[in-house]
């Protein structure tokens, strides 16, 4: 594998804005900006760092594990657009993965809290977010799904949760968990075609539901998988 220059890695960053990200309707101009400044190749796993710009998702484990990878660019950046995330928001992500969604979480938002089931890539997550300075965002080793959500709700109501990976259905625990105007993102479904889903909380037991767009992610772990068996 050659090596890469910071040099070749800005104009790597560059095309993947101009030739994946824009063209799937990310034009927010704080968005982009924040995807220029941000280096995703410093929270790529040292065996994939050449594939860091790459239309892709990327294993974050060696052997790699199903489910453990970071999203596509253009998925996170869809999301990360569509959340509109504001310097007071509260966010709880879960997923951490190798912190860049919660890098991308914390340039914009007050505080971010982010679950990690796998301990060794909390730790990872950590000391990434630690290189790019960002102090305000915190890994957690956790279960989200375990006791009804129990490690989500220490800190609630937040006005953010994202899942950074795939579930069947999003689970109203969560929901109950968003403050007013708080805004739920995930994406829900099966393969071959899941929807990006985004929930808003607009009263105590009031919610709007938005599925502008499709994509598949890989499975959260131990997220409830309702049988998909209909009459």
């Amino acid at each position: 594998m050659t090596s890469q220059t910071p040099l070749s890695f800005d104009q790597a960053r560059f095309n993947m804005i101009e030739q994946q990200i824009r063209p799937w309707e990310v034009l927010d101009a704080q968005v982009l900006e924040l995807l220029a400044r941000v280096r995703r190749e410093d929270f790529v796993p040292a065996a994939h760092k050449a594939l860091a710009f790459a239309d892709m998702e990327l294993p974050l484990t060696q052997p790699a594990v199903d489910g453990q990878a970071m999203l596509a660019p253009r998925v996170e950046a869809r999301l990360l657009q569509d959340l509109a995330i504001q310097p007071t928001d509260k966010v709880l992500e879960i997923g951490a993965g190798s912190g860049f969604m919660a890098a991308l979480l914390a340039s914009q938002a007050q505080r971010v809290v982010s679950l990690e089931i796998d301990p060794d890539l909390a730790r990872t997550a950590r000391e990434n977010l630690q290189k790019a300075g960002l102090t305000n965002a915190d890994v957690r080793v956790a279960d989200a799904a375990a006791n009804n959500f129990a490690a989500c709700g220490a800190e609630a109501p937040w006005n953010v949760i994202l899942l950074s990976g795939s579930v069947a259905e999003v689970p109203p625990a969560l929901l109950a968990l968003l403050a007013p105007g708080g805004r739920l993102a995930a994406i829900v479904g099966h393969e071959p075609v899941m929807r990006a889903t985004f929930v808003t909380r607009t009263g105590d037991a009031s919610y709007v539901t938005a599925q502008p767009w499709d994509t598949v992610a890989p499975r959260l772990r131990n997220f409830p998988e309702p049988s998909r068996f209909q009459f």
